[in-house]
């Protein structure tokens, strides 16, 4: 059974999303893995699925004139924890937290605060973020090793916020209940 990455873009509408899971399953595609949203007035949607069909027929059969539409082959890597999102093999599941910013909008936020994590290994492991007039939202689900001084960390993510007129706040993330 293959393992194929799909993603879809298209301008939003009712439907959508069951046209293109409808297809999915017609073919005997199961849908392991996705993440769905809005993208200014755009439905964007990633998954993973699994299925005998290979990459070019499930193309053919998403294939729609309001619809960019992509279908590679992948080999699977991952394993599933936590709330569905896969976390990469071979590293040690790490400590979960989530990272918010708000402040003004300008070029760069996303970047100065990845970099940040990524400096101590951090993952982004989910992220999203809104624009609501001259307001800018970001959320993000991070995984950190275990060995990282969080404390410091902060600090360093205080720093950046500041020098981004932003607020940001960095907490542990609640254990699920499933």
């Amino acid at each position: 059974m293959g393992l194929s990455a799909v993603t879809v873009l298209g301008v939003d509408r009712p439907g959508v999303i069951a046209a293109v899971t409808g297809s999915l399953a017609e073919c005997g595609a199961n849908i392991q893995d996705s993440t769905m949203t809005l993208l200014g007035g755009h439905v964007a949607m990633m998954l993973l699925v699994s299925g005998e069909q290979e990459p070019d027929e499930l193309m053919k059969r998403l294939m729609a004139p309001d619809l960019v539409v992509t279908v590679s082959a992948i080999e699977a890597r991952c394993s599933f924890g936590r709330r569905g999102r896969g976390h990469s093999a071979g590293r040690a599941s790490g400590l979960g937290y989530v990272l918010t910013v708000y402040g003004p909008d300008r070029p760069g936020i996303i970047s100065a605060v990845s970099a940040v994590l990524a400096a101590d290994g951090g993952n982004i492991t989910g992220m999203s973020t809104r624009l609501t007039g001259r307001l800018y939202v970001l959320i993000a689900d991070v995984e950190l090793p275990k060995e990282v001084d969080v404390a410091a960390l902060m600090r360093r993510l205080a720093a950046v916020g500041s020098g981004l007129e932003s607020e940001i706040t960095f907490r542990p993330v609640e254990p699920d209940l499933l």
